[in-house]
């Protein structure tokens, strides 16, 4: 390089440089613009990974990769030489393997090495072979062509995947029915975030969200809508591609082809997601480089250019250059109406059946189009919890000031669900006058007055408790928008109290899967529940005291298996034979796939029962009291097996555990019942009447 050419490169370095801390000062202000500096520039520190990266000096072994008859995905990736990447890639994804069955192509783009010869040592690995190189645009073209899946998703060969990272992104099409993209969240090799979503402005520049930022940031958990994904981890319909025409040539060999393929898709009226359940590993720059001024690189600044004129009507509707990124992403993650829900704590689906309702609810409410935030009353922040409802696109914010909170995202919140009768009583008047455009809707879970009532029948006790607390459960039903209640008893008796009230039914719900085992493969009793509910504790004593010393009369090997949270007092007074307590697990499918019967020996109680429900769902028979399967559509002998007294529970579970003609038809009949009353479907219209308001669009509040 002679003197002119260095001064003239040092120039436009230079130029780049000021033209990035111009950008960034617009964008973040001196301080935010400081922080970033420091982020990029200080030492690296390493963020633990969630798996070991392969190695790249490997000596190569042939291996095999999963390979379907009829594969749901093609997993595209282009390669041009690079070959200790591809090779690492490839063993990433036969090392964590998928639910959803795939086929991998790999499209060798006339590489300079041997990469086409080492990678059809590979068992189960499509390779197609380019004559001539094509660059990214024109190979994932051709791999496209030629994929067999319903899905394609395009995967550059410097990544490394994580666990389920593939069945997080097809999950999103299930969960998000418009969705037409999912991208992955792209973590560099030293654990900090590259990027998670991207945005673009009126000037057709774009944006990495959260470069260089610690994943476990609550921002970068949530599955949200960005203006477009990085093409190193991109999945789409195979349809909706080929529609579109694939890939934009214009843009070849690479750059912001994977920009004008979101744009393209969110013209068809499709959304674009970015979901960080799905973590990718991506090397950037190792085939592409990072120098603007030299190889493909240099395409990044032509290209914008080309974007910019080709979609110069739709980015009029982009924020302005220079526009606040924080304010940029909360527009981008929030195109539809937003939805503040408000509980008691963070819900864990492995907790409590409320729990599990309130998630598949919210998971519902991102398909209708609503943007979700979870604020919990206690306060507490927790990654793991915050990630799985991030999965299913829902926002967790912990402020220091909720009132603050409340009073700045007002405008943000078309509609706020307050989740039990004790989060309801605390927050209904603050959010009425914080709030004041927003509708309110009171999700009772289940009365909570029904059940002191009942308890207090249980136990002897005076039911002045139950009194006091059903008079205040009214007021707020009164003077709320809107009232869930899961079941039919509990809506009809609200409906005679204060029939001006808008009520709206909405039980449990549940998907239904078939049972993994026979009846001849199962043994034992499963109850499902924690102590720290009232009428679970008083059941389990119950049966333990009752009912388990005669059936073991009958059946000497029977083993009732407690799930839920137990504390120690009730652990040692219930330490017997045929009872164990097992505590919380993170997993309930060995017990429902190896008990022969679940029970519900429950005495008092209120709401709908999802300890029924999920063993149903699985195809496991329920034996249960009266009280425990009320409102629930359930007929003794069908699709349930009913008992109040001892001797008669304890006789119901000696026939549900040998009789098989039996158990086959409870099987069958639960499962059928929690189609037809608990399903998601079912929940799915519940929801569209509460939140789109009535058929003509109008959300009528009580009066």
């Amino acid at each position: 390089m002679n003197r002119n050419h260095a001064l003239a490169w040092r120039w436009r370095r230079l130029q780049a440089v000021l033209q990035r801390l111009r950008g960034s000062l617009s964008q973040r202000g001196w301080r935010g613009t400081w922080r970033r500096i420091v982020q990029e520039f200080r030492p690296t520190r390493s963020v633990p990974l969630p798996m070991s990266l392969l190695p790249l000096d490997w000596a190569f072994e042939p291996f095999a990769l999963p390979a379907a008859a009829e594969p749901e995905i093609s997993v595209i990736i282009p390669v041009h030489g690079q070959l200790p990447y591809t090779l690492a890639c490839l063993r990433s994804i036969a090392a964590r393997g998928a639910a959803t069955p795939f086929e991998v192509i790999v499209v060798d783009d006339a590489s300079p090495d041997d990469s086409a010869a080492t990678l059809a040592r590979i068992e189960g690995l499509r390779l197609l072979i380019l004559p001539r190189n094509l660059g990214f645009v024109g190979a994932c073209n051709a791999g496209a062509a030629a994929a067999r899946g319903r899905y394609l998703l395009f995967l550059n060969n410097d990544t490394q995947v994580t666990p389920g990272w593939l069945d997080a992104l097809r999950a999103c099409f299930d969960d998000v029915p418009d969705c037409g993209i999912a991208g992955a969240r792209l973590l560099y090799p030293d654990g900090r975030l590259q990027e998670c979503g991207a945005l673009v402005f009126a000037d057709g520049g774009a944006w990495n969200c959260g470069r260089f930022e610690v994943p476990s940031d609550p921002r970068y958990l949530c599955r949200r809508e960005c203006d477009y994904v990085s093409g190193a981890a991109l999945m789409i319909p195979a349809a909706l591609f080929r529609d579109l025409g694939g890939f934009d040539a214009r843009y070849a060999p690479a750059y912001y082809e994977d920009t004008d393929l979101a744009f393209a898709v969110r013209a068809a009226g499709r959304r674009v997601l970015v979901q960080p359940a799905s973590t990718v590993v991506h090397c950037e720059g190792a085939t592409a480089g990072t120098d603007p001024e030299r190889g493909v690189k240099r395409h990044q600044i032509v290209n914008r250019e080309r974007f910019a004129a080709k979609w110069s009507e739709a980015l009029c509707l982009q924020p302005p250059a220079g526009s606040s990124v924080e304010q940029a992403m909360r527009r981008a993650g929030r195109r539809g109406p937003g939805l503040l829900v408000i509980e008691s704590t963070l819900p864990d689906a492995t907790r409590d059946s409320g729990s599990l309702r309130l998630i598949e609810m919210l998971r519902l409410a991102g398909g209708l189009g609503w943007s979700a935030t979870l604020l919990p009353d206690d306060g507490r922040p927790d990654v793991a919890l915050a990630a799985r409802l991030g999965a299913a696109g829902v926002e967790v914010v912990t402020p220091r000031s909720p009132r603050d909170w409340l009073r700045e995202h007002a405008r943000d919140c078309a509609a706020v669900l307050l989740s039990r009768y004790a989060v309801a009583s605390v927050w209904l008047p603050l959010v009425r006058a914080l709030v004041p455009e927003a509708r309110i809707i009171f999700d009772t879970v289940d009365l909570h007055h029904l059940r002191e009532a009942r308890a207090a029948t249980v136990s002897g006790e005076g039911g002045q408790r139950a009194a006091a607390t059903r008079r205040r459960e009214l007021d707020l039903i009164a003077a709320s928008d809107c009232t869930l209640l899961t079941s039919g008893v509990e809506l009809d008796l609200v409906r005679r109290e204060l029939p001006a009230a808008r009520l709206e039914l909405l039980g449990n719900i549940h998907r239904v899967r078939e049972p993994r085992h026979g009846f001849a493969e199962r043994r034992d009793l499963l109850f499902i529940g924690g102590f720290a509910h009232p009428p679970n504790a008083d059941a389990v004593r119950w049966f333990a005291e009752s009912v388990l010393p005669l059936l073991r009369e009958r059946l000497p090997d029977a083993v009732l298996h407690v799930i839920g949270t137990v504390d120690e007092p009730a652990r040692r007074s219930l330490a017997i034979d045929g009872l164990v307590l097992h505590g919380r697990v993170d997993d309930l499918d060995p017990w429902l796939d190896g008990c022969r019967v679940s029970i519900a020996p429950l005495r008092f109680g209120a709401g709908v029962k999802g300890k029924i429900n999920t063993a149903m769902s699985c195809g496991l028979p329920v034996v249960a009291t009266t009280v425990a399967v009320e409102a629930m559509g359930l007929s003794d002998g069908d699709d349930v097996l009913l008992a109040d007294t001892p001797d008669a529970f304890a006789d119901a579970i000696v026939r549900a555990c040998t009789d098989e003609v039996l158990w086959l038809r409870l099987s069958r009949g639960g499962r059928d019942n929690v189609r037809r009353h608990f399903s998601p479907e079912q929940a799915r219209e519940a929801l569209r009447r509460v939140l789109g308001g009535a058929p003509d669009g109008a959300f009528a509040p009580a009066p």
